[in-house]
């Protein structure tokens, strides 16, 4: 199978991923889902990658590159996520590999991700591709 990987800039590139997307982030409507990527790219440097297959989404991640004063300039990755028909071929470990790489290329000293706790296969890939559970991630909401 041939698939591409590409960053996706245009409002109908950032349109052709919300199917994939929407799995992971059931709240999101279109509409709200392109107003907002739009407005994380503006203000937080915030892109999407996907691979593109027979010109369908097969998986996505957005990221952004940041920094702390905990962890230097790093890699965050918000989103990483398989189409639910297109799981178990290997997509994942493409996207990851682009990923780091990608951090890799801009100079990260580190990279990070969160992830939801009820999440185990996600977390079974993380560990398994290297991640290491380094701190507690608290929140509320306001």
């Amino acid at each position: 199978m041939h698939h591409t990987v590409k960053i996706m800039i245009t409002d109908a590139e950032i349109k052709s991923t919300f199917h994939v997307f929407k799995q992971l982030r059931p709240h999101l409507t279109e509409e709200l889902f392109i107003e907002k990527v739009q407005r994380m790219q503006d203000t937080h440097g915030y892109n999407i990658v996907a691979i593109i297959e027979d010109k369908t989404v097969k998986a996505a991640a957005g990221y952004r590159i940041t920094e702390s004063l905990a962890w230097g300039k790093y890699f965050y990755v918000d989103d990483l996520i398989t189409d639910e028909t297109s799981r178990r071929q290997g997509y994942a470990n493409i996207l990851w590999e682009w990923l780091l790489n990608k951090a890799k290329e801009y100079h990260c000293e580190q990279f990070h991700l969160d992830s939801g706790v009820h999440r185990h296969d996600a977390h079974r890939f993380y560990l398994k591709s290297g991640l290491d559970i380094t701190c507690h991630h608290f929140q509320m909401s306001l």
